[in-house]
Formats: C-alpha cells, sequence, structure tokens
C-alpha cells in the first residue's frame, strides 16, 4: 500500500539561536526561510521532524 498523502509545511520562525538538531530537522523538510512552504510525504520520519519542531512550525493537510 503507497501513502500519497502529503502534508504542507510552513516556517514560522527563525532557525537562528535554536538548537542543532532543530536546525537539522528544518534542513531535512527542505526549510529555508520563514514563510516558505514544502509539500512533504506523510511518513513517520516526517512526521517526527515535525513533531520535534512543532514550535516552529505551521502544518495543513494532516
Amino acid at each position: 500500500m503507497v501513502n500519497n498523502k502529503t502534508l504542507n509545511v510552513t516556517m514560522k520562525k527563525s532557525r537562528i539561536g535554536r538548537l542543532k538538531s532543530h536546525q537539522e530537522c528544518l534542513k531535512g523538510l527542505g526549510l529555508r526561510k520563514i514563510r516558505q512552504t514544502v509539500n512533504v510525504i506523510d511518513t513517520p520520519e516526517n512526521r517526527g521532524m515535525i513533531n520535534k519542531i512543532s514550535y516552529m512550525l505551521k502544518v495543513e493537510g494532516m
């Protein structure tokens, strides 16, 4: 079974001054600038990164 569901993830807060692991999560999701939106596939790996830095993101399509 293929999961084709995607999530729209928008970066709401700056990465400056954040923990290195949180910055790496942003990089893993493909986010580089504030108010940038990317579509990511709804996988457990992406969900884990989103949950870790949820205070910095706006997620739609859940």
